[in-house]
């Protein structure tokens, strides 16, 4: 008799998101493993809090976009942790219901989350109803906040080794650590012919081509950086990825026509494995899936304007890790990308030191542990 699917449910808040690209590139490679695998893919507070899940999001982006220090002050602070601590307990003992009417119906293996909220719901989950079901949290930044730690979280996935003995310190006990990395999109693991690439896109081969995006919200000061980057003397391609801020992307298609350098403008892009691979450097915000998938390309990175919090923190790592300069004011990141230019010690220094510290298989070896634990 043949072995029944394994079922598996993967967890994430906001569609338009590195949690969100976390999940999908797990359930990729769970799915190349074990074809006949059952995965149910979930934005876990649409599920439980539809009309709240909207209301909350668009918060935390006005937050984001008008008052990051507001952001800055809740994260991680062990003030607010404990004051949170009631309001999360009321919010789990009403959405623990609704959970225990989509795991009776699916009938998982195992359940992972890769954003705290959800996970914190079905850790409660778990302690309400005794269930035994595995959870496994899978943080996708190179600094855990307290909100991620559960004593009913079976096993940790992160980025890296210094990020399991940070949340070692918060209490985790460390067998339920495993450094395995952000998951990405396996396909950015497949060889890719630069020069075939080049010349799908229209480019010369001889110049260097610059990255520019602002995570998937299009997010930054990126009309500020392509106009600081018209002072550069050398020649290079601009590549602009605006994500789903269409406002940007038409702004931006007005004003290119009118830059000497030579832009290709993309609003979502499904093909960011190939536009990293012709790239030379990122322009870029640090969330921690667009940071793996550079690290993994060992794509020098640029960081401007990071988010308070998960962002800044991510900064932090690269920077120490020198795989990465931050720029405070993107009216002179001219300066920085001439420099690079014109230095290509510089260059091949921080391509080298993101390739010693990026994890290219993180997500088939964390596919392999999930199918091994389930």
């Amino acid at each position: 008799m043949p072995n029944k699917p394994k079922r598996i449910i993967l967890m994430y808040i906001s569609e338009i998101s590195g949690h969100h690209s976390a999940t999908l590139a797990i359930e990729k490679a769970l799915k190349i493993l074990e074809p006949n695998i059952q995965v149910l893919n979930i934005n876990a507070f649409n599920y439980t809090n539809p009309i709240t899940e909207k209301i909350v999001n668009r918060l935390y982006m006005a937050v984001i976009k008008r008052t990051p220090q507001i952001w800055d002050y809740l994260y991680d602070n062990p003030a607010v942790v404990k004051k949170l601590e009631n309001i999360k307990k009321t919010i789990h003992k009403f959405n623990s219901p609704k959970l225990k009417n989509l795991f009776d119906k699916f009938k998982p293996d195992a359940v992972i989350c890769t954003q705290a909220f959800p996970c914190g719901m079905v850790a409660d989950f778990k302690k309400t109803y005794n269930s035994k079901i595995p959870l496994v949290a899978v943080l996708t930044d190179y600094i855990p906040h307290s909100y991620w730690v559960y004593e009913t979280i079976n096993y940790y996935i992160t980025p890296s080794e210094e990020v399991t003995e940070r949340l070692a310190k918060k209490g985790v006990p460390v067998e339920k650590i495993k450094s395995l990395g952000i998951p990405f999109d396996p396909k950015f693991n497949d060889k890719a012919s630069k020069n075939e690439i080049m010349q799908k896109f229209n480019l010369n081969q001889a110049f260097p081509v610059l990255l520019i995006m602002g995570g998937g919200q299009g997010l930054g000061p990126i009309k500020t950086i392509v106009k600081s980057l018209e002072k550069v003397r050398s020649d290079f391609h601009e590549i602009i990825v605006t994500g789903s801020n269409k406002k940007l992307y038409k702004s931006l298609k007005r004003k290119i026509k009118g830059y000497k350098k030579n832009i290709a403008l993309f609003g979502y892009a499904n093909n960011m494995n190939e536009l990293m691979s012709i790239s030379s450097i990122i322009i870029t915000k640090p969330g921690g899936v667009t940071t793996s998938e550079a690290l993994a390309k060992k794509l020098p990175m640029i960081i401007i304007k990071p988010i308070p919090g998960q962002e800044q923190n991510n900064t932090v790592y690269l920077t120490q890790k020198e795989a990465a300069i931050k720029v405070d004011e993107p009216k002179d990141i001219n300066l920085v990308v001439e420099d690079l230019l014109t230095n290509r010690h510089k260059l091949d220094h921080l391509s080298e030191s993101a390739g010693r510290i990026g994890k290219p298989n993180a997500s088939m070896d964390i596919a392999k542990f999930l199918l091994d634990l389930s």
